[in-house]
């Protein structure tokens, strides 16, 4: 049996607290750091494309909705404040990737929606995403991945709120 990160932690734990049932360390240090380097490869694709992690989720829900979406629809969506959504926004406006459609009746509301340069990006680098999906992915197989979405489901269902 081979041994990661995690595991020898485990082992010191047992070693220095035998009264201790550490086996939640072994799950929740193992998704800690899944985390950070799942996010590490998943940032590499996005600057690639000079974006960041946020601008690529505000492209990929304007182009998901695939209909005018109000700020504030975006920001819940994303669990983003209006803050960090507006500065991101923004700077997407200023790229020529979303553009703002104002209302007729009332010049401080508007609508949002990826412009021509926005929807060609985002289409290239959700097919360049996916792939490297797959790659991180790749010492699963599907049965696997399949059982590990399965848990994470039912974990996130229960502690979603």
């Amino acid at each position: 049996m081979q041994y990661d990160h995690v595991d020898r932690l485990l082992v010191q734990w047992l070693q220095q607290r035998p009264d201790l049932d550490c086996s939640p360390m072994g799950v929740i240090g193992r998704i800690s750091r899944m985390s950070r380097i799942v996010d590490k490869k998943l940032d590499k694709t996005f600057k690639n494309n000079n974006l960041s992690a946020i601008e690529f989720d505000i492209l990929a829900a304007l182009r998901r909705f695939n209909s005018l979406t109000t700020p504030t629809e975006l920001y819940q969506t994303l669990m983003l404040s209006s803050g960090a959504m507006s500065t991101r926004v923004e700077q997407l406006v200023q790229r020529n990737l979303v553009e703002r459609i104002y209302s007729e009746e009332d010049r401080r509301s508007c609508n949002l929606r990826l412009t021509k340069e926005g929807r060609s990006l985002i289409d290239k680098v959700i097919s360049e995403h996916l792939v490297n999906e797959d790659e991180i992915l790749k010492p699963l197989n599907q049965e696997q991945r399949e059982q590990l979405a399965s848990l994470l489901r039912t974990w996130l269902l229960a502690n979603e709120k």
